[in-house]
């Protein structure tokens, strides 16, 4: 992982109502170089988490929606007992925004403390 991820999760998320153009194929993946583990997947990103049980799953997805409400950008998450897939995209805009980048290093700041 790249230091500048660190940038990106202290960044704010900005409002995206649409008519802006998806991110280009370059900034993704210059995007994807500063988070750890994100991968493309056609227009959003995914990363899946692992942990010991499912108590540790659900305090992961609980920390995950206390940032989705912070920078209102909502992931959608996959959950099971002792794992949780994460995926972004800006439907608004029909692909990939800075915003899904900026959650996306928020989160792995979680792992970080």
């Amino acid at each position: 992982m790249n230091n500048n991820a660190c940038d990106l999760s202290s960044k704010q998320c900005k409002p995206c109502e649409g008519g802006l153009p998806p991110l280009s194929a370059t900034t993704v993946a210059d995007y994807l170089k500063q988070l750890d583990g994100w991968q493309l997947q056609d227009k959003q990103i995914a990363k899946t988490y692992g942990f010991k049980n499912y108590y540790q799953t659900m305090a992961f997805v609980n920390a995950v929606a206390w940032i989705s409400h912070r920078e209102d950008h909502h992931p959608d998450m996959l959950v099971g007992y002792n794992q949780c897939v994460v995926t972004y995209t800006t439907h608004a805009i029909g692909g990939l925004s800075e915003n899904d980048f900026i959650c996306a290093a928020k989160i792995d700041t979680l792992f970080s403390i």
